[in-house]
């Protein structure tokens, strides 16, 4: 039988389908998962804009966070809900998502990646005391060994999760001239053509990354196209082709959700999404 994981996303949740069905699961529970992995592949396909990957690429950990993140804020809803179509991910919706990315890693015999189950009524939300201390602590600790520019970029983008209420993906396309430092009475950010007020704190954050970012881009020589979010190291040759200088692309968001993973969970000790800074509705 051919590996699962090698071969293309759908037709590995096809098989996966399949196989829940031949194991005696509800028609009902096999239906549900292909909805939900299908709207998994779906949301990774058009935020990396490729036209496909392989079962094992898919559910990399960066990967699910971006999906996860995506569902909760309501941005892969399909239908109108009675708060309106951007309302929250219901608590039950997100942990049928977990299950459905756990029964599949298992398919995949790759279940060193499971997911914890959410606690009851979202508790890895933070409380607005928290991710205040979260910030501050991101702004001004950096683990032994961390990249210092990809520490304040994470630091940075972790302030504007929390100051505007957005997510990654959709923080992910915003250029330098969205942000505008200078304005008054206070500084803004145009996320969508809405402008958010940013704290003295975010101020602070961004100016140290925009400083870090300038100092990436100057190698560019006068060909910067402007994107705020940049890699800030060289990406890996492949196939003999050298990868663009960090600055001609934008950070991809599994690179900015792995990150924020990454530099959390040396700092505190806890794995927390990016979503965790987001207010309670």
């Amino acid at each position: 039988m051919p590996n699962p994981r090698t071969a293309d996303a759908l037709a590995a949740i096809g098989t996966f389908m399949q196989a829940q069905q031949n194991a005696g699961y509800a028609d009902q529970t096999v239906r549900l998962r292909g909805t939900l992995l299908a709207e998994y592949l779906e949301h990774v396909l058009n935020a990396e804009k490729t036209a496909a990957l392989t079962a094992e690429e898919l559910v990399q950990r960066e990967r699910a966070d971006s999906w996860l993140d995506a569902a909760d804020a309501g941005e892969t809803r399909r239908r109108n809900t009675l708060t309106g179509p951007d309302a929250a991910a219901a608590y039950d919706s997100q942990r049928a998502r977990i299950q459905t990315y756990n029964a599949f890693v298992d398919y995949l015999s790759l279940s060193g990646l499971h997911r914890p189950y959410p606690a009851s009524g979202h508790g890895d939300r933070l409380e607005p005391e928290q991710a205040y201390k979260l910030l501050r602590t991101l702004a001004v600790r950096r683990p032994t060994g961390a990249n210092a520019a990809t520490a304040i970029r994470t630091a940075a983008v972790a302030a504007l999760v929390a100051a505007t209420g957005r997510t990654v993906p959709q923080l992910h396309q915003l250029d330098v001239t969205d942000i505008d430092l200078e304005s008054r009475p206070v500084p803004v950010v145009t996320v969508a053509d809405f402008g958010h007020p940013l704290d003295k704190h975010t101020v602070e954050i961004l100016r140290r990354w925009l400083d870090v970012r300038a100092g990436i881009t100057a190698a560019l020589e006068g060909s910067d196209p402007g994107y705020l979010w940049i890699p800030t190291k060289p990406g890996r040759e492949r196939a003999g082709v050298q990868p663009p200088k960090p600055g001609l692309t934008r950070a991809a968001v599994r690179t900015l959700h792995a990150a924020h993973r990454s530099l959390v969970l040396q700092v505190i000790g806890v794995p927390l999404r990016p979503y965790a800074l987001l207010p309670r509705r």
